[in-house]
């Protein structure tokens, strides 16, 4: 079966004028155009709606039947059909976004309050977790979506870059690395570095650049935040590998640091994920491009602070 609103539309103003060219006035309709609805619903149903005489339209047992539940369930139709229209016109909520340390920490604000100020009644929620519970946060449907480092295209997710950023080398003054404005990869063979622990998205990139560049070191502690890292390198332990949005004031202002760029550039992306196949509700899809929008604000050749 087949029924379509538009026949259902005209049948029900049939039976309310009991006639096709007055009908056709209030929906629009040309009285062929009546004629052949009402047909196509009559061949749909199996049986005859209405007797049609030289004065009037008269509905059938069947078309009595009809139409005395076609006004109550059109009504409803209509109801729940401005309740959905209302969703993409929709302002006001709650999203709830999941991004790993170093994204929350100096991406994920400046988005927050981006929301709060353009978007005052949409409450941005965060999470703050390390990368692979902000990827099984996404998945098992937690949060709307997720900020990541490049998850290597995981089948389940569908993935949106919206920033490309260089690892850098962080080192105190003192060493002997410091007073060099580049430095390559192989040179840091034989250092002791201090990383972030595998739990970080940027881990498996570091390794693999080291790897690729034959420079074989010893990693002596593998930690869970940047700030921490920050001050085992001032503390003498090691000098470390750290993307350059992790690079901030704040962070190196008053420490004997120092910040170098490696050579061959190697960058790492950030994706903003959700589950694919699954289309985002109109409020989320409003904070993902808000997100995607910040992001791309942020250079990843600005200069490098150094304190």
């Amino acid at each position: 079966m087949n029924v379509t609103l538009r026949q259902l539309r005209v049948f029900q103003a049939v039976v309310q004028h009991r006639n096709f060219s007055r009908a056709g006035d209030q929906i629009g309709l040309t009285q062929p155009a009546i004629s052949r609805c009402i047909r196509e619903l009559e061949g749909q149903l199996g049986l005859q709606l209405l007797n049609r005489t030289t004065r009037e339209v008269e509905p059938t047992e069947a078309g009595r039947n009809l139409a005395g539940k076609l006004d109550r369930l059109l009504d409803e139709l209509e109801l729940s059909l401005q309740d959905v229209q209302g969703m993409a016109q929709a302002r006001r909520g709650k999203v709830r976004v999941a991004s790993s340390p170093t994204l929350s920490a100096n991406l994920m604000p400046a988005c927050i309050a981006r929301c709060a100020e353009q978007h005052p009644e949409i409450q941005l929620v965060l999470l703050d977790r390390v990368q692979q519970d902000v990827l099984s946060s996404v998945r098992s449907g937690e949060v709307d979506f997720g900020v990541v480092i490049d998850p290597s295209a995981p089948d389940d997710l569908h993935c949106q870059p919206i920033l490309r950023e260089p690892f850098c080398l962080v080192t105190r003054r003192d060493h002997a690395l410091a007073q060099r404005k580049n430095v390559a990869w192989r040179a840091l063979a034989g250092e002791n570095l201090v990383l972030l622990d595998h739990a970080s998205g940027s881990r498996r990139l570091i390794d693999k650049a080291l790897a690729e560049q034959q420079a074989e070191v010893s990693v002596v502690q593998e930690l869970g935040h940047p700030t921490t890292v920050f001050r085992m390198v001032e503390a003498g332990i090691g000098i470390t590998v750290l993307p350059a949005l992790a690079l901030t004031p704040a962070e190196l202002q008053g420490h004997a640091l120092t910040v170098i760029r490696l050579t061959p550039r190697v960058e790492r992306r950030i994706m903003l994920v959700h589950r694919k196949h699954r289309a985002l509700a109109p409020l989320v899809a409003l904070v993902w491009h808000l997100v995607a929008e910040v992001a791309g604000q942020m250079h990843g050749d600005k200069p490098l602070p150094n304190a």
